[in-house]
């Protein structure tokens, strides 16, 4: 869940539509933690108020080199992870300049 934050996504429709198979309520679930934990933050979209943005919080920002540290751990023992070969390369050859280049691209 965090790592789809960590590629753009900031909808509930779009954390659905990313392949990983979740049913509506453990996606619920999921992101009610996250904001109880205060790893994500809630709020109404200001175009759309029937819709709610979610955005990592600090905390949640400090999780990314744990989760990229997963990513590279999951890729190189884990024969069906989709971690994308020019992702895994830029991150071992250049862990830090991903590092920030994601953290750029967040929104907020």
């Amino acid at each position: 869940m965090r790592d789809l934050m960590f590629k753009g996504r900031k909808y509930y429709y779009e954390f659905m539509e990313a392949g990983e198979g979740i049913s509506t309520n453990v996606l619920a679930s999921r992101l009610l933690d996250l904001e109880n934990n205060g790893i994500i933050s809630k709020k109404r979209d200001p175009l759309k108020g029937s819709r709610f943005i979610y955005s990592l919080t600090q905390k949640g920002t400090e999780l990314l080199p744990m989760m990229l540290a997963m990513m590279d751990w999951s890729e190189k023992y884990d024969k069906e992870t989709e971690v994308p070969r020019e992702f895994i390369t830029k991150l071992r050859s250049e862990p830090e300049k991903l590092q920030q280049e994601i953290l750029e691209s967040l929104p907020g």
